[in-house]
């Protein structure tokens, strides 16, 4: 008798064999997925290999370790590794914990004003960098309003690990609400209502059932926020201070040292527990799921409506909101002080300057945004349908490698495509090429893993229906799964156009004379403390994403509406076979 995880086994070969065989006679699907698997070997396989080749090899191009031990043994690299991880553990911790109280207080408790806190738990995931940094040395800087203005001291540090991590904690808090969000509300009501039937208070419940059906979100969030808190590099470098990250010290070492070499062994330090955790977090964490679902139908969820409970929470968060709402304000007011410190007269004189300065670098982040978007957006909707709908071989190496740049620092992202690209037969460094490559490759994941769940709920009997009727795999794709995919689409688009526009780390190696953008403009404005005129930068940059975001909306809506009339190329098909 067969064993039943052999039999289980060698049947699923058997249906992989033959789902391969049936795609190699539908033309338009094999060279898809042949397309796809030569594209994220080119664009993210060769660039990382290059990376770790580089930091292992010698000046002769031999395999050494001596780069890599000269690093590990040298004093000052390894606290900065610490700092660097000892600050993603922090701010992971207390992101996770604002979150998770964010998303609590939302979807539990019968809370006022969730509509605005809502709003306030994903602003920071839209606006630009460098906008939290701003506001700190704003408020709390030499010339703060709070640290001068009304305490009166003087001469106050802003710079450093306390005012990095607030900064941080604001920044990334919505990730990890946006994923205990998800897991909150799908926990089944009924387990939560068993628990109190039988006497259990709402504190007891929470720790007993609700905490450890959400727990798997909490480890995600955590893992998440560490990953971007590892690959920050734009608030590290301006308001840091002496709290250096690898990060940031990568940059200086190619930048000010110019020894290539070792910034490479520093980005494979970097890229090492940044790629860890996201593994973690995606094939380990997220086959533990604890939650119940059965496929009955469940009353209504009961929101917590005692007083004692829901207005601490609320108070809770309502603080944190003001306080990010104060951060963004201070900017936003501060693009329009004639001096920030000492004359507080409103004026346009610093967007005047700043249009002035790096108009070009302003337009060229659009263009460039925009068309990565668009393109980004159609890419991870063709790789979601091929991994989602579709199994055969190769179809692992596409879901991983297709993903994978999400965990890549900027930084490392940067170093490795200027190894990869930087010589013949592909020279692509200082084109508008390069940086279009690598915001959509550096940002599509986000449409890869919404499209695929967006997939996984659309039954394959109506594609099978669209065949039956002659119509073959595009076809298919474009009148009838495309238009489904259409809110998954948008969110592509979207983080894909904001990344792009907001990227630093990931183009600071990259950018050109001809090819400058908005973040590398800023960052220099950043250095010759000019804050002002990047602040009304910074305003300008929220106000563009602003309109774009309406415009997505908009236009995608139009282009991918439901159709509700069969095609008229479909009906003659359908009359021919017939």
């Amino acid at each position: 008798m067969a064993h039943p995880r052999r039999a289980g086994s060698t049947a699923a070969r058997m249906k992989k064999r033959n789902e391969t065989k049936m795609i190699l006679r539908q033309p338009v699907l094999l060279i898809s997925i042949a397309a796809t698997i030569a594209l994220l070997l080119l664009f993210v396989i060769y660039p990382l290999v290059k990376v770790l080749i580089f930091g292992l090899t010698d000046e002769n191009g031999r395999l050494s370790g001596a780069n890599l031990h000269a690093i590990l043994t040298n004093p000052n690299n390894l606290a900065t590794m610490g700092r660097t991880l000892l600050l993603g553990l922090i701010v992971a911790v207390i992101a996770t914990f604002i979150g998770y109280v964010f998303a609590y207080t939302i979807t539990r408790t019968n809370a006022p004003c969730k509509r605005l806190l809502k709003i306030i738990a994903t602003l920071p995931i839209l606006s630009p960098p460098f906008i939290l940094s701003l506001s700190i040395i704003f408020l709390f800087g030499k010339q703060g309003v709070i640290t001068k203005t009304l305490l009166g001291i003087t001469g106050n540090n802003v710079y450093g690990m306390g005012s990095l991590i607030i900064v941080q904690v604001i920044s990334f808090f919505p990730i990890a609400y946006l994923t205990l969000s998800g897991i909150l509300e799908s926990i089944d009501a009924s387990v939560e209502d068993a628990a109190c039937n039988m006497g259990a208070d709402r504190w007891h419940t929470f720790w007993t059932v609700t905490f450890p059906l959400s727990l798997p979100g909490i480890i995600s969030g955590c893992l998440l926020v560490f990953i971007q808190s590892l690959e920050d590099f734009s608030n590290p470098a301006t308001i840091g201070g002496d709290y250096r990250t690898l990060s940031v010290e990568i940059y200086k070492t190619i930048t000010g040292s110019y020894d290539m070499r070792k910034g490479s062994v520093l980005a494979v330090l970097l890229l090492l527990p940044a790629v860890i955790a996201y593994l973690l977090n995606k094939y380990w964490v997220g086959k533990k799921s604890f939650v119940t679902v059965t496929g009955k139908p469940t009353q209504a969820r009961k929101l917590v409506d005692i007083p004692r409970v829901k207005y601490p929470l609320f108070i809770f968060c309502l603080v944190i909101g003001l306080i990010t709402l104060l951060l963004y304000g201070t900017v936003i007011y501060g693009s329009f002080v004639t001096t920030w410190g000492y004359d507080y007269a409103l004026t346009l004189d610093q967007y005047k300057k700043a249009l002035a300065y790096g108009w070009t670098s302003l337009k060229n982040s659009m263009i460039l945004g925009l068309i990565s978007a668009v393109v980004g957006g159609l890419l991870g909707m063709v790789i979601a349908y091929i991994t989602a709908k579709r199994n055969y071989y190769g179809k692992t190496f596409i879901e991983v490698s297709s993903v994978l740049m999400f965990a890549v620092p900027g930084t490392v992202l940067g170093i490795s495509y200027v190894l990869g690209f930087n010589t013949k037969p592909l020279v692509l460094t200082g084109t508008a090429t390069v940086l279009v490559i690598v915001f959509v490759f550096r940002n599509m994941p986000v449409a890869i893993e919404s499209g695929t769940t967006t997939l996984l709920q659309i039954d394959n009997s109506i594609e099978e229906a669209s065949t039956i009727l002659g119509a073959d795999t595009g076809y298919s794709f474009r009148q009838i799964t495309l238009p489904m995919l259409r809110n998954a689409f948008y969110s592509g688009v979207v983080y894909s156009f904001v990344r792009a526009i907001t990227a630093v780390s990931a183009v600071i190696f990259l950018v050109s004379p001809k090819w400058n953008l908005v973040t590398s403009k800023i960052y220099t404005l950043f250095d010759q403390a000019k804050y002002a005129q990047a602040a009304a930068f910074v305003t300008m940059m929220v106000i563009i994403l602003l309109v774009f975001i309406g415009l997505f909306n908009t236009v995608i809506n139009r282009l991918l509406a439901p159709r509700s009339r069969v095609p008229e190329e479909l009906r003659q098909k359908t009359e021919v076979a017939k």
